[in-house]
C-alpha cells in the first residue's frame, strides 16, 4: 500500500534527517552511502525506529 505523498514528502531518516523515498514495503534513506538505511513500513505504518532499520547489502 503506497503512502500519501504529502506524507512522505515530510519524513525524514530519524539517523541522518535525509529525505526518504518509497521502495516495496520500506522507505529507502536518500542520504549518502554511509547511512543508507531502510526503514520497513508494517500495515501501511512507517517504522522509523534506527533499531528496525536494515542497511541494505
Amino acid at each position: 500500500m503506497p503512502l500519501e505523498a504529502g506524507l512522505l514528502e515530510i519524513l525524514a531518516c530519524p539517523a541522518c534527517h535525509a529525505p526518504l523515498r518509497e521502495e516495496g514495503d520500506e522507505l529507502q534513506c536518500t542520504g549518502d552511502a554511509e547511512c543508507g538505511l531502510a526503514y520497513p513500513v508494517r500495515d501501511g505504518i512507517p517504522v522509523l525506529l534506527v533499531d528496525e532499520a536494515r542497511r541494505p547489502a
